[in-house]
């Protein structure tokens, strides 16, 4: 089955400006739909405020923390710090896309009302984090300072359609990292509250994604290139935080996030859904991207084969040394 493109202007013709524009009656659709299906909900009842106790400091109560006050796993605790400091940049990612898409009109009521449903996010997870003790928190808060001074830069702040193409892939990532979070932290009430969050998430990727989709019949040339650049140089957002290339690697051997994960549970839904790599119709630009997507996406199944066999035999002799 293939999806023919109707050219609407040539590639050259289309700016952000007119982009913008041209997308405005369809954000304003999604908006609406999405305020129709969002439930409010109430982060301080997700935290367990009952398990807490007051730290060492002005307090003389104040209790020390211990690693085995919680019983959160070792990879629940190293990827519930990662994804909450991703959550906390959240000051820097409003500037990015109210730089991006303005704050006006249907563009900047989503700008704001993704901004505010995304702060409950650190709210809730840095509460039930300090409320279970489940990491240090003086080491958490360190962390805090060093990634957020540092600031955040988007790969995709040249471009409006970019920054469309990537989080509608990103927001997909993040609400699979917190879901298997969730699963791998071997505590229910983490669990629960993960699972609320990646609800956020996976509306916010459902927006950006129909959003994606006008954008291919608007300009299927220029958003096939964007889908190709963001696909091929894709990193999350934390990836600045320090000690991010260790944590992503062992978020890889615990499950939560890998390369047959990111394949399989992120590039290729929305991918498949959009129905991207048959749509017919393209200039040359358009075609070339187009191939270029349908053999990264070859290669990267090919690396997350060899993964998951080094995976695999990971495994089998941690087994074969507990037996």
């Amino acid at each position: 089955m293939t999806i023919t493109s109707s050219h609407l202007g040539s590639t050259d013709s289309w700016t952000d400006a007119r982009l913008l524009y041209a997308l405005e009656e369809v954000v304003e659709q999604e908006l609406n739909r999405h305020l129709k299906v969002a439930k409010d909900w109430m982060p301080h009842e997700y935290v367990p405020f009952s398990d807490a106790r007051n730290f060492p400091g002005f307090f003389e109560d104040g209790e020390a923390w211990e690693k085995g006050q919680s019983p959160v796993t070792d990879i629940g605790r190293i990827a519930l710090v990662v994804n909450l400091l991703t959550e906390d940049n959240l000051p820097s990612y409003h500037h990015e896309i109210a730089s991006l898409f303005g704050r006006d009109g249907a563009w900047g009521t989503w700008v704001h009302r993704w901004t505010a449903e995304e702060g409950r996010h650190g709210i809730v997870m840095r509460d039930y984090l300090l409320a279970s003790r489940a990491v240090d928190p003086d080491e958490l808060e360190r962390f805090r300072m060093v990634h957020m001074s540092e600031g955040f830069e988007s790969d995709n702040r040249h471009s409006m359609l970019h920054s469309v193409a990537y989080v509608a892939f990103q927001e997909l990532a993040t609400r699979i990292s917190h879901r298997n979070t969730g699963h791998q932290s071997g505590d229910p009430v983490c669990d629960r509250m993960l699972a609320r969050i990646a609800t956020d998430e996976n509306l916010h990727m459902v927006f950006y994604r129909n959003l994606l989709k006008a954008a291919f019949e608007l300009a299927p040339d220029l958003t096939m290139q964007s889908v190709r650049d963001v696909v091929v140089n894709f990193r999350m957002p934390g990836h600045g935080m320090p000690g991010f290339e260790r944590a992503a690697a062992q978020m890889a051997i615990g499950e939560v996030y890998n390369l047959r994960i990111h394949h399989d549970d992120v590039l290729q839904p929305v991918l498949r859904h959009l129905k991207v790599l048959e749509i017919d119709g393209l200039g040359p630009e358009g075609l070339k991207a187009q191939e270029e997507l349908g053999f990264y996406m070859g290669g990267l199944d090919a690396e997350a084969s060899k993964f998951d066999e080094r995976l695999a035999a990971r495994k089998a002799r941690m087994a074969a040394r507990g037996a």
